[in-house]
């Protein structure tokens, strides 16, 4: 599938109507196969762009309206049910795709395990790459109950391909004591509870490097985002997480592309976890997309 074909489902808000004339590229992957506790955020992506429509269309954060970002929504990639492998490589191409025309892949989940192949994609046009990785849970597993293809394993791939010194993850709480153990013995960063105050003593030291972003919404404490397939309480406030996008945007780091997964729906029928999701995709458009390309 490419990801310019025309799409007559529902879009973000102020979605371009060209692919070609976008800077960035919004499309979404409908996958929960390797879930470990509730399922249900195969349905995150399109809710998500539901939710936009409640959005305003400037941003008081970034000062900046939405007609001043290109970006076109392509839909979600037609993922094969049941077939974790099949649909990560779909995932890699698919993305591949995007970067080969120079453009922002903004990726929504779908669980975690699908930053993966876009991990993988994002390597080979950028081998200097970074990762931020902003989370409840480490992700550092090898396998879970026997399976290496899991939504607790993508950090720790993640590591394996590009070094684990070049990884950085926010917001832990979350994990087997071995995951804490190899993050400690293997040179990665990890900053445990919180977010903002410890990205903002890194980011320094990632500025003019290319870095790839990836959100799970379940950093956020259940409060203020139950609808995840695996919440954990003590998390951060939205408030929070708004100001850590805002920090990697003033930071100089060029954000070369990013996603935001594990929004479930099914969980929340207030739809407050849609609601500010779609609010950090819309600061993360205003705020990286344009960066990307210096």
């Amino acid at each position: 599938m490419r990801f310019d074909e025309a799409y007559s489902g529902k879009v973000f808000i102020m979605s371009r109507q060209d692919a070609e004339e976008a800077d960035a590229i919004i499309y979404g992957m409908p996958m929960d196969w390797t879930v470990s506790f509730r399922p249900g955020s195969r349905f995150g992506p399109n809710r998500i762009r539901e939710a936009s429509l409640g959005l305003e269309e400037y941003s008081p954060y970034a000062d900046k309206h939405m007609e001043e970002v290109r970006y076109f929504d392509a839909g979600d990639i037609p993922l094969p049910f049941g077939n974790p492998q099949r649909s990560l490589d779909m995932i890699h191409d698919y993305v591949k795709q995007i970067l080969d025309k120079d453009k922002f892949p903004l990726g929504l989940g779908g669980e975690h395990l699908v930053s993966w192949p876009i991990f993988q994609a994002v390597y080979e046009k950028y081998p200097d790459m970074a990762i931020v990785h902003i989370d409840a849970h480490a992700d550092l597993r090898e396998e879970y109950e026997g399976e290496a293809l899991s939504h607790s394993t993508p950090i720790r791939k993640a590591c394996e391909l590009i070094g684990p010194e070049n990884v950085y993850s926010f917001g832990i709480r979350s994990g087997m004591r071995e995951e804490f153990q190899y993050a400690k013995e293997s040179g990665m960063h990890m900053s445990k509870f919180e977010v903002a105050a410890p990205l903002k003593e890194i980011l320094p030291k990632l500025k003019g490097r290319n870095v790839y972003v990836t959100i799970d919404i379940d950093v956020l404490d259940p409060a203020f985002a139950p609808g995840t397939g695996t919440a954990e309480a003590g998390g951060i406030t939205s408030k929070e997480l708004l100001e850590a996008i805002q920090l990697i945007t003033d930071s100089g780091v060029r954000v070369v592309g990013a996603d935001l997964v594990e929004v479930a729906p099914v969980y929340d029928p207030t739809e407050q976890t849609a609601i500010a999701a779609s609010k950090f995709v819309r600061e993360m458009l205003l705020g990286w997309v344009e960066k990307s390309k210096g």
